[in-house]
């Protein structure tokens, strides 16, 4: 077995990263080369789960910004994410390896509701889990629904793959003066107020020991290069 530093993951990705240089929906190539990516790091022996955000079909809070029903705008938001997860199961599928779709919200026509004991058996029986549906309650984010089942699922690390490569003392695409940061706390990046993940993800990592590793998506093998403890990234743990 190959030599990783960690053994089971939580993979979270934003809804975005998945529509490539779209404006809207899904690029069924990006979906196919980070399919590709989680199926290589798959055959390296690791157990992973993949959390997809929405927001490229559907974002709650901006309907709560037009005035709209924040509570409807979550739920259509959901609904995103499981369109999302069914796409990229059907890309690792495709390339070979069983997945599966575990949505919070119950859509048994199109995919198997959420249990944690049901999750850990498709572990046990080698598949990689994508969880779609956040934590299926209204005004939470995706990133915390990342951070539930990556406590849930015991992982060794949740890895948020984002459009820039760790965490930066300023947005790097606004300050060219901006440094990577290497390594952080998990009550650094609260206390200063970092913009990583929303503050209940961050604490909910931290309650349960959790290493947050922050990496670009768009660099190519940049996700199984952080399970070998290599390439750009920021450690968020301790």
């Amino acid at each position: 077995m190959a030599e990783v530093k960690y053994r089971r993951v939580l993979l979270k990705l934003s809804g975005e990263a998945l529509m490539g240089d779209r404006g809207f929906g899904i690029d069924p190539k990006v979906v196919d080369r980070i399919a590709k990516e989680i199926v290589e790091a798959h055959r390296l022996g690791v157990q992973i789960g993949v959390v997809v955000g929405g927001g490229n079909i559907f974002r709650g809070v901006s309907v709560a910004a037009q005035g709209g029903d924040r509570t409807t705008g979550d739920y259509l938001g959901m609904l995103g994410t499981v369109m999302n997860a069914l796409a990229m199961r059907s890309a690792i599928d495709r390339f070979g390896v069983p997945a599966v779709v575990l949505s919070a919200i119950g859509i048994p026509a199109l995919c198997e509701t959420f249990t944690q004991r049901g999750a850990l058996t498709h572990f046990a029986e080698n598949k990689v889990i994508v969880f779609a549906g956040g934590t299926g309650n209204p005004f939470f984010t995706t990133d915390s629904g990342a951070a539930l089942r990556a406590a849930e699922m015991d992982c060794d690390a949740l890895l948020k793959g984002t459009q820039v490569d760790g965490v930066y003392t300023a947005d790097p695409k606004k300050d060219p003066t901006a440094k990577r940061l290497d390594r952080l706390s998990h009550q650094d990046v609260l206390s200063r107020n970092l913009q990583v993940m929303d503050a209940a993800a961050i604490a909910l990592a931290r309650d349960n020991k959790i290493p947050v590793v922050v990496f670009s998506v768009h660099n190519e093998g940049a996700f199984v290069d952080v399970l070998k403890g290599q390439g750009l990234c920021t450690v968020i743990d301790g």
